[in-house]
């Protein structure tokens, strides 16, 4: 099937010299990649898993919600802070 797709000129070098590379004509080329994004993890809902560590224990006396309380208000003041310009 035909279509017309418009691609930044920098991916289209970069295709067309990778197509060349591999000596696959640029269709080929760029079907086998679309082909290969589509079916990419995302696609099959395949996740990678990342090692879990301890933190450790929190500290007697230590108010974890009182921290990300404040932690949330520091972040909305540096976020208001850099929309305002102040």
């Amino acid at each position: 099937m035909r279509t017309t797709v418009d691609l930044p000129p920098s991916l289209l070098r970069r295709l067309r010299a990778e197509a060349l590379d591999k000596g696959v004509p640029f269709k080929d080329y760029l079907s086998q990649v679309l082909e290969r994004g589509l079916e990419g993890p995302r696609a099959k809902g395949v996740r990678g898993k990342l090692p879990s560590a301890s933190l450790g224990e929190v500290r007697a006396g230590v108010d974890l919600d009182r921290a990300l309380a404040l932690v949330d208000g520091l972040e909305t003041e540096a976020f208001l802070s850099k929309r305002t310009g102040a």
